[in-house]
C-alpha cells in the first residue's frame, strides 16, 4: 500500500555497496571481492529478483583509511540483464585505489550516507551494505558516523569475511548493522565471497517481503534458512549470523 512518504514513481531499493580495501586485504582478496560482487550481481536469480521489484539503484565504492574511498560503480540504474552484466564489467575493470591504510568502517559509513542521499531517484528503501574482514581501527566509530550523519530511513547491512583468525561478527552485529530488519551475512573465507553477496543481495532486494515474493517469482538456488527469520525485527540473528 503506497504512503505519502512512498510516491507512485518511487523505485524498490537503492542500495550503496562499500567494499573493504584496507591493508588487511591482499592483491588476491581484494580481486576475489571485485570478481564476486560482479558474478553476484549478474547471477540469474539475482537479475530475476531484480525484474521482479521493477529495477533498482546501485552504487558501489572501496574503503579503507580516514580519507580513502574510491568509486568503482556510480549510480546505476539495474532493470535486467544487460544492465547487470554492464555494471559487473565496470566493477572488474575498476582499480584498485590503495593498499597500506587501515579500517575506517566510522568514515566508510558517512561516505556511504552522502551518496546515498545522492541517489538520482527516491526509493522505497534504503540500504547500506558494508563488507570487511576487521573491526575498525582508524578514526571516528560508527556509533559517532550515526550521529553525525544522516541515516534517516537507511538500513545498513554487514558482510564479514572469515578466515584463520576470529572474524568480527560480533562487532558487525553491535556496532555495524543498523535499522529495521539489518543483519550480518558471513563469508567463510574471500572464496566465498561472490556466494555470500549473493544471499545478501537477494535478502536486500526482496527486503521483508522475500518470503512471498520469493516464493512466487524465483526459484531460488541457495538454502532457504537463511532467510527463514521474521520480518520486522532490528537486527535479528539469522542462521548465517551465527558463530560455527
Amino acid at each position: 500500500m503506497m504512503t505519502a512518504a512512498q510516491p507512485a514513481s518511487a523505485c524498490s531499493l537503492s542500495l550503496v555497496l562499500a567494499m573493504d580495501g584496507s591493508a588487511s586485504v591482499d592483491a588476491r582478496e581484494h580481486a576475489l571481492q571485485l570478481n564476486g560482487l560482479a558474478d553476484a550481481l549478474r547471477d540469474p536469480d539475482v537479475v530475476q529478483a531484480i525484474e521482479a521489484v521493477g529495477g533498482i539503484w546501485v552504487t558501489s565504492f572501496e574503503w579503507s583509511g580516514r580519507h580513502q574511498q574510491l568509486l568503482q560503480l556510480a549510480w546505476k540504474n539495474l532493470t535486467d540483464l544487460p544492465s547487470a552484466v554492464e555494471a559487473a564489467e565496470i566493477l572488474r575493470r575498476s582499480p584498485r585505489g590503495y593498499t597500506e591504510f587501515p579500517t575506517a568502517i566510522g568514515y566508510a559509513l558517512g561516505h556511504a550516507a552522502v551518496r546515498m542521499r545522492k541517489a538520482p531517484q527516491p526509493c522505497a528503501r534504503k540500504v547500506i551494505d558494508v563488507a570487511g574482514d576487521g573491526i575498525n581501527n582508524d578514526g571516528f566509530s560508527p556509533a559517532s558516523a550515526y550521529r553525525a550523519f544522516d541515516f534517516d530511513g537507511i538500513t545498513v547491512n554487514g558482510l564479514v569475511i572469515s578466515g584463520e583468525e576470529d572474524p568480527p561478527v560480533r562487532y558487525y552485529r553491535t556496532n555495524v548493522i543498523r535499522g529495521p530488519g539489518a543483519f550480518v551475512e558471513v563469508a567463510a573465507s574471500y572464496d566465498d565471497y561472490a556466494e555470500a553477496m549473493k544471499r545478501k543481495l537477494l535478502r536486500e532486494i526482496f527486503g521483508s517481503g522475500y518470503a512471498s515474493l520469493g516464493q512466487q517469482r524465483l526459484a531460488l538456488s541457495g538454502p532457504a534458512h537463511a532467510f527463514s527469520r521474521p520480518a520486522g525485527r532490528t537486527r535479528p540473528v539469522p542462521e548465517s549470523d551465527r558463530n560455527p
